[in-house]
C-alpha cells in the first residue's frame, strides 16, 4: 500500500509559507480600519498587563474591574492632555495668518531659486537641440481637506476607537485563557509549558520596555517645557508633553516636533530668535536618542539597530504612525517568542536567577 500522506518538498513549502504571508499582510492591509486598533489594543494589553497583575494581587481588586478601570484611566490621560495643548492650538490657529505671511517669504524665495535653476535646465536642453516647457506648466496646488471631509473623517476615528478600547477590555480581562489556549494548541513541538513561558516572557520584557522608554521620553518632556519656559516659550507645558507623546513614533514624531516648534517660534519671536525653539529641541533629543536611550534600554533588550530600522520602516509604511507606534514592541514581541533574549526578565514577585559565573544575581536581556 502506498503512503496517502502528501508530502512537499522544502521549495514547495517555502513557496506555500511565501503565498500565506502575502496573503495575511495584504489582508491586514486592506482590513485596516480593523486590525490596526485591535493590534494596537493587543500591544497597550500586553504593556498593561504586569499592571493589571499588581493590581489583581496585591489590591485583591476583580479582573473585571482592573480590565474597566485601565482603558478608562487612559481617557481620562488622553483628555486632560487635549485640555491643556487646547490653548495652544487656538493660539496657532488665531496667529495662522502671520504664520502664512512668515512661510511666504520663505516659499517665494525658494520658488524663485527653483525657476532660476528651471530656466538653466531648459536653455540646456535647447542647447541640446530640444524644447524647454519648464516654465509652461504650473505645479497643481495640493488641496485642502474641507469640513465635509472631516465630517465623513470622524465616523471612521470614532469605530476605530471603540475597536481599541473594547479589545483592551476583553484582552486584560482574559489574558490569562488566551495564554493557556496558545499554550495547549501551538506547543506540541515546544511544549505546552515552554510556549508559555516564552510568551510571559514577551509579556514582561514589552512592558520593562515601555515603561523604560516612557520615563526616558517623560524625562524629555520636563527637560524641554523648562527649556522652553526659561526661553518665553507660550504654552512650554503643553510643548514638553506633545515632545513626550511625540517621541514613541522613532523619527516621525521628532519630526512633527521640530516643524511644530518652527511655526510656533515664528509666532512667539523675531528674526533668528524664531529657530530657538526648534534648536533647543533636536540638542535635546540628540543627548536621548544618542546617550539616554541606549544607556537604559540597552541593559533591558539587545535588538541590532538594523531590525528595529526595518521593522519602523515597514510599520511606518504598512500602518503610518500607529505602526510606527507598535514597531518596536512587535519586534521585541517576535524576538521574545524565537528565543533569542540569552536571559529573561524574570517575574516582579520571583529573584533574578543566579549568575553561573559569579554567582551573584544579575539581569542581562
Amino acid at each position: 500500500m502506498t503512503d496517502p500522506t502528501i508530502r512537499l518538498d522544502p521549495m514547495s513549502r517555502v513557496a506555500l509559507l511565501v503565498l500565506a504571508g502575502v496573503a495575511g499582510f495584504t489582508a491586514l492591509k486592506l482590513a485596516e480600519d480593523i486590525f490596526a486598533p485591535l493590534c494596537l489594543a493587543l500591544v497597550a494589553g500586553i504593556i498593561l498587563s504586569p499592571l493589571a497583575d499588581t493590581l489583581e494581587r496585591r489590591l485583591r481588586l476583580p479582573p473585571m474591574s482592573v480590565a474597566a478601570a485601565l482603558p478608562m484611566l487612559g481617557i481620562i490621560a488622553v483628555g486632560a492632555l487635549a485640555f491643556a495643548v487646547e490653548p495652544l492650538v487656538g493660539r496657532m490657529v488665531d496667529q495662522w495668518p502671520t504664520i502664512r505671511w512668515e512661510l511666504r517669504g520663505v516659499v517665494n524665495d525658494f520658488r524663485g531659486f527653483v525657476q532660476n535653476v528651471g530656466q538653466v535646465g531648459d536653455e540646456v536642453q535647447r542647447a541640446l537641440g530640444g524644447t524647454g516647457n519648464g516654465n509652461d506648466a504650473e505645479a497643481a496646488a495640493p488641496s485642502v481637506p474641507s469640513l465635509t471631509d472631516a465630517l465623513f473623517v470622524a465616523p471612521r476615528v470614532a469605530a476605530q476607537i471603540l475597536i481599541f478600547i473594547a479589545a483592551l477590555f476583553f484582552f486584560l480581562l482574559t489574558r490569562a485563557d488566551i495564554y493557556a489556549w496558545m499554550a495547549r494548541h501551538a506547543g506540541q513541538r515546544l511544549g505546552g509549558e515552554a510556549l508559555l513561558t516564552r510568551i510571559r516572557t514577551a509579556e514582561r520584557l514589552v512592558a520593562h520596555y515601555f515603561m523604560t522608554i516612557s520615563l526616558i521620553n517623560a524625562g524629555l518632556g520636563i527637560a524641554l517645557a523648562i527649556a522652553l519656559g526659561v526661553l518665553g516659550m507660550p504654552g512650554a507645558i503643553a510643548w514638553g508633553a506633545g515632545a513626550a507623546l511625540l517621541n514613541f513614533v522613532l523619527y516621525v514624531g521628532p519630526a512633527t516636533m521640530v516643524a511644530g516648534l518652527l511655526l510656533g517660534g515664528l509666532i512667539a519671536f523675531d528674526g533668528w530668535t524664531s529657530i530657538f525653539p526648534a534648536v533647543i529641541y533636536l540638542v535635546l533629543n540628540g543627548i536621548e536618542s544618542q546617550v539616554v536611550t541606549p544607556t537604559f534600554v540597552g541593559r533591558r533588550i539587545a535588538v541590532n539597530p538594523l531590525a528595529i530600522f526595518v521593522s519602523l520602516v515597514f510599520w511606518l509604511w504598512f500602518w503610518g504612525p500607529l505602526g510606527g507606534v507598535i514597531a518596536i514592541p512587535v519586534l521585541v514581541i517576535v524576538l521574545a517568542m524565537l528565543d533569542v533574549f540569552d536571559d529573561p526578565i524574570p517575574p516582579a514577585d520571583e529573584p533574578p536567577p543566579p549568575c553561573p559565573e559569579t554567582g551573584r544575581d544579575r539581569l542581562r536581556s
